[in-house]
């Protein structure tokens, strides 16, 4: 198990996670005065660190012991350490996770890039395809680190840790699951057992294309079934929604060289009933915004959080276009978001396409 871990990104899942790894490495209770000052010497040999896009943000969650913007009402415990500076958030680091927006992983690792720990692995838990690249997470990190390391004949250690982990059930520690992907069989394991917790379960699994591509996809079909929840479109309408989003998600996955038992998993079916159903998630709250009438730019103001499944539904589109896959349903949400179409007309379409066997 890794003793000495560094969290890059300050958001809701970066903070349960910095949770989750404190209790289980750095020790959990309470932050006081002087919580910093025991951090750095109790725990010198075994840590948890995290970093911040935005220095002002990070000292103010320290100072807080909350991160009231993106996880409020759940307090920090003392040992986890804040590091705003780029180079000592990456001195002594065994493992690192990833855990910034997927459009912003370009932009974050280029800047940490020269001080990244030669070997040490990286645990992305983004969600998403870039835009421009249509890369996914653990390619764009491996685009941006792995050119020094060829020079050194090393090869960059990556994983992707995924699954249906709603950030305020885990930080209730409620009874969850997840997956490790890796195709590092060992590491897979090191990294199940780091994370692993009397109320999280962590499966490990070799398929990182299938399990980045259906923790990608299954937010733009989330933002279908906020729509189809806001128009009050029934249950019917949902579970049809569920088994053909999975069915096109499934269909890209295998053109892209995914295996197709992936999308039966937690990253795949797991992971899209619990974004489609939960009341809180950040995609399907969007849609639900759109169904009930407010326009995209309305519904985005509404949320403070990223909504990955906008950016996502144009990277997804394109993909499927360049492998020549039919994603009806990521069609008709990319029309409904960029091309200004109504809600209503986009599902008549769905629905009057021409019939065919399942």
């Amino acid at each position: 198990m890794f003793k000495n871990i560094s969290i890059i990104g300050d958001g809701a899942m970066g903070t349960i996670l910095a949770i989750l790894l404190c209790e289980k490495i750095a020790g959990s209770g309470q932050r006081t005065a002087d919580s910093k000052k025991k951090a750095n010497s109790k725990y010198a040999k075994r840590s948890v660190r995290m970093w911040g896009y935005d220095a002002k943000q990070l000292k103010q969650i320290e100072a807080g012991g909350e991160n009231k913007k993106f996880l409020p009402g759940y307090k920090l415990p003392a040992s986890l350490m804040f590091e705003p500076d780029d180079k000592r958030i990456m001195a002594g680091a065994d493992l690192i996770v990833s855990a910034v927006p997927c459009q912003f992983i370009r932009r974050i690792w280029n800047r940490l890039k020269d001080y990244v720990p030669k070997n040490v692995p990286i645990v992305s838990v983004a969600k998403g395809i870039e835009n421009d690249t249509l890369l996914r997470p653990t390619q764009i990190l491996a685009e941006i680190l792995e050119q020094e390391l060829k020079t050194q004949n090393l090869k960059l250690k990556t994983a992707v840790l995924s699954g249906p982990t709603i950030a305020d059930e885990l930080a209730r520690k409620l009874p969850a699951t997840a997956c490790v992907a890796c195709e590092d069989e060992q590491l897979a394991r090191d990294v199940q057992h780091t994370f692993s917790a009397p109320w999280l379960r962590v499966y490990t699994n070799t398929d990182i294309i299938g399990v980045e591509l259906a923790a990608a996809c299954k937010n733009i079909i989330a933002i279908a079934a906020g729509i189809i929840d806001g128009l009050g479109a029934g249950d019917n309408a949902k579970a049809a929604l569920l088994s053909r989003g999975l069915a096109e998600i499934t269909r890209l996955g295998v053109a892209c060289g995914a295996k197709p038992q992936t999308f039966a998993g937690l990253a795949g079916l797991g992971d899209l009933v619990t974004t489609c159903i939960s009341p809180k998630g950040r995609n399907r709250s969007f849609g639900e915004r759109i169904g009930k009438g407010q326009t995209v730019e309305q519904a985005q103001k509404a949320t403070e959080s990223v909504i990955e499944g906008i950016a996502t539904c144009e990277s997804v589109a394109a993909l499927g276009r360049r492998y020549n896959v039919e994603m009806p349903i990521t069609s008709a949400v990319y029309e409904v978001l960029f091309e200004n179409k109504g809600v209503q007309t986009a599902i008549a379409d769905l629905m009057k396409r021409s019939l065919k066997a399942e």
